[in-house]
């Protein structure tokens, strides 16, 4: 792990005020959702991973959702790498995105459907793809006589 620190105090606090949870691509998600009837949780924690949550947890289903903003999560099509401070940008990047595959490996063992999108993904086609998860872990549960 890099030793580099944030490049000034201002980028720092700018970082602290970065939207975690209710970004705007997630909220427009949940209400396509709502919409059509679906309930879920919202940044429901994962058993077993401390201070790591879930955007949208279909618990009963076992659907999982995460919507990564690109910068963040180093989207392959609108990622960008900063000029200032490179090295420290790119170690916290690279541990994001091993962070992610660890979140997503996690819930996949323990029977999870994990779905991830990027923020830049239509919503639409975005909430459809969910509710035909969340109705097809539906469908099999109700075949095998799940609880």
């Amino acid at each position: 792990m890099s030793t580099a620190k944030p490049s000034s105090p201002g980028v720092s606090a700018r970082m602290s005020r970065q939207a975690s949870r209710d970004t705007a691509p997630e909220v427009a998600v949940r209400k396509l959702l709502h919409a059509a009837g679906y309930r879920f949780r919202v940044n429901a924690r994962i058993p077993g991973m401390p201070r790591r949550t879930m955007d949208i947890a279909f618990t009963r289903s076992k659907v999982a959702v995460m919507i990564d903003g690109c910068f963040w999560h180093g989207c392959p099509e609108h990622a960008t790498q900063p000029k200032s401070n490179a090295r420290w940008w790119r170690d916290k990047l690279d541990r994001n995105m091993a962070r992610d595959r660890e979140t997503t490996e996690h819930l996949a063992a323990a029977g999870w459907t994990v779905l991830r999108f990027w923020e830049h993904e239509a919503p639409a086609g975005a909430a459809e793809l969910i509710a035909a998860a969340v109705e097809r872990e539906r469908r099999e549960r109700n075949r095998s006589g799940g609880s």
